[in-house]
């Protein structure tokens, strides 16, 4: 969060860019860190209201599966939810067709419970392989490492797709991909 600001005032000065020359703000909604989420929309948001550019939320697990190998025709994206659960969102596409296509809603799961539920045909990628890759089903085939995080040039690209479609998101009303409350809402709410 400290670094924020004055790095996009950097990044605006090496293209010679004002913040009124932007068009557009993309941003991830998440599902991701909390404070990362919370920090980095209302960062955006705050930009797009002040210059007035469209702003674009994009789902994290989205762009993750934009990075999945062409061969891949179905795909799980999964991500630590804590407590030995998940985030999952399935996605699928025809042979050589793109864009993916969301075939499960983004829920939270046991791990246990995905794993049984896994079909062999399924490639997996997201940031809980770092933790959890030796923990699935040898049936299930892995996306490469270096493709289990979101990059940016994956959030531009679908950010783009929506741009062109003349599509923005409000500032006033865009939130965060949250499933459930942080930790901390979780305790203080068992403290009432």
């Amino acid at each position: 969060a400290r670094d924020l600001a004055p790095q996009l005032r950097a990044l605006l000065a090496q293209q010679n860019w004002r913040p009124g020359d932007l068009s557009a703000v993309v941003v991830s909604r998440g599902p991701g860190s909390y404070t990362g989420l919370r920090v980095g929309l209302m960062s955006a948001k705050t930009l797009a209201w002040a210059t007035g550019c469209r702003l674009l939320g994009i789902g994290t697990f989205a762009a993750i599966a934009l990075q999945a190998p062409p061969t891949a025709l179905r795909l799980e994206v999964l991500a630590d939810a804590q407590q030995n659960l998940v985030y999952a969102q399935g996605f699928a596409r025809s042979a050589g067709q793109e864009p993916w296509r969301e075939v499960a809603p983004l829920r939270i799961v046991p791990l246990a419970d995905w794993n049984a539920a896994a079909a062999p045909e399924t490639w997996v990628t997201g940031p809980a392989l770092e933790l959890h890759a030796d923990r699935l089903p040898a049936q299930v085939r892995l996306v490469p490492r270096e493709d289990w995080l979101p990059r940016p040039a994956s959030l531009l690209a679908l950010g783009l797709e929506r741009w062109r479609r003349d599509e923005s998101d409000d500032p006033f009303s865009l939130e965060p991909l949250y499933l459930r409350p942080s930790n901390a809402e979780e305790n203080w709410a068992k403290r009432g």
